[in-house]
């Protein structure tokens, strides 16, 4: 007999990640996130930066052997971190995340254009307007970047 093991997760559907993007207060070039893979509200995020030779960033850091920064490595997981800090808040409740501080962060290797970065953030511990999470980036199944952020709910910036 065969059994097959269902992973319970409440997942969100495609058109309401569609709209969490769009609802992110950062835009180009500042939004480090492509596409949300995944949303389990209130515990995890997963996320996807795919990094083209044509990022702003990528001219000048290095010209010769281009690498995206390690500040926007931690930037695109502090969003998805974000993303899935935010899934736990009503949906009456103003505000959105931002990065308070960073416990843990450590770069295990570097990112060139062509790769597809797939970011994973998972919310530790919720306490009121601060979470505590972990964080993590891999292309190839390697991962090149982990850390732990604390994010804090603040006012919703002006549009």
């Amino acid at each position: 007999m065969t059994f097959e093991l269902w992973h319970l997760t409440l997942l969100v559907n495609m058109a309401d990640k569609d709209d969490i993007l769009k609802n992110l207060p950062h835009s180009f070039p500042f939004r480090m996130i492509d596409r949300i893979l995944e949303i389990e509200p209130g515990k995890r995020a997963v996320a996807l930066k795919n990094v083209s030779i044509d990022e702003p960033y990528l001219q000048g850091h290095f010209p010769r052997e281009p690498v995206m920064p390690s500040i926007l490595i931690l930037e695109a997981l502090a969003q998805t971190g974000g993303i899935a800090f935010h899934s736990s808040f009503e949906k009456e409740e103003g505000g959105v995340p931002f990065l308070a501080r960073i416990d843990e962060f450590r770069m295990k290797g570097k990112v060139v254009p062509g790769d597809s970065m797939i970011l994973e953030a998972e919310i530790e511990h919720i306490f009121s307007n601060l979470a505590k999470v972990k964080v993590w980036a891999k292309v190839k199944e390697e991962i090149v970047a982990e850390g732990v952020l604390v994010l804090a709910k603040g006012p919703s910036p002006v549009m």
